[in-house]
């Protein structure tokens, strides 16, 4: 009985606990007694942390199967039992999500193009920018477009104005494709792992201005991206993707723009696909991804 491609009445259910006998078989146990037919499922018991992390998606073995609520009803005994933390989504629910964007474009275009052909389960609820460059490519797909101009003076009620966005959105995620702006502590400590940023290397190496032209200056031989959930620390986020491309001493430094710009965009839009499915866990200062 396999699942078909888009399962549009599948559940995904998420686990966090303490690691444990017998959990992965009272969770299965569990969805069997529930008319419950498994078409996806992955755990990983982390023996550092001690800590047991879940993701499976379900769909109905009849036509019996119970409604979302009910489901969450039933399961809340077995989580007690193992002290779960638990999230129960419907999967055919997008997750609502907002991206910020400054000058550069290539992961703003690549995220909203990936929305609009499906590739990416999200509703872009709107855009901000602390410049006006994007303002018609954001509106030609009929999104809103937020013009906030961040100077230091006014980077805090700017901020707030940001937030405003992602509450009368209900939007569960925050995705800076390049924006290049440093986030307050508040902000961040307002949205734990609810901000996705993508960063252009390898953390911690490059950072500041021109990090390519640094590249070019040190004869890399590998150039990469990685996509991390942004903490109060600046770059020092649980990291959830990240990729590379080796590169060599006859690609001039616009070479090398143009290669990391393709790695970021890529990196970002897996990063945000993962995070709306639930496959992103997070595992204090890292993250299991079930992919």
């Amino acid at each position: 009985m396999p699942a078909p491609a888009h399962c549009e009445d599948c559940y995904v259910l998420t686990i966090q606990c303490p690691d444990a006998v017998g959990i992965v078989a009272a969770v299965s146990t569990f969805l069997a007694e529930h008319q419950a037919f498994i078409t996806e499922s992955a755990h990983y018991g982390d023996p550092d942390t001690g800590r047991f992390f879940m993701r499976t998606v379900f769909r109905s073995a009849t036509t019996d199967l119970l409604s979302q609520d009910d489901m969450a009803a039933g399961f809340s005994a077995l989580a007690k039992r193992f002290d779960m933390s638990w999230d129960l989504f419907g999967s055919q629910e997008k997750i609502k999500a907002v991206i910020a964007v400054s000058k550069f474009g290539h992961c703003l275009n690549d995220l909203l193009h990936r929305v609009q052909i499906g590739g990416i389960p999200v509703e872009v609820t709107g855009v901000v920018s602390n410049h006006d460059t994007f303002r018609d490519l954001v509106e030609w797909h009929e999104i809103p477009f937020h013009h906030l101009p961040m100077t230091p003076e006014t980077k805090i009620a700017q901020e707030e104005k940001l937030l405003d966005v992602m509450t009368s959105t209900k939007a569960e995620v925050l995705a800076l494709a390049r924006y290049m702006q440093i986030l307050s502590p508040d902000l961040c400590a307002k949205l734990p792992g609810r901000i996705i940023n993508i960063h252009h290397s390898f953390l911690p190496g490059f950072k500041g201005a021109r990090p390519y032209h640094q590249a070019h200056t040190r004869g890399v031989k590998i150039i990469g991206a990685t996509a991390h959930y942004v903490t109060p620390d600046l770059d020092e986020g649980p990291i959830i993707e990240q990729a590379v491309e080796r590169v060599d001493h006859t690609l001039s430094p616009e070479d090398l723009v143009l290669l990391g710009q393709d790695i970021e965009s890529s990196v970002l839009s897996r990063a945000v696909r993962w995070h709306a499915e639930r496959r992103v866990l997070l595992n204090g200062t890292k993250t299991v991804v079930f992919r």
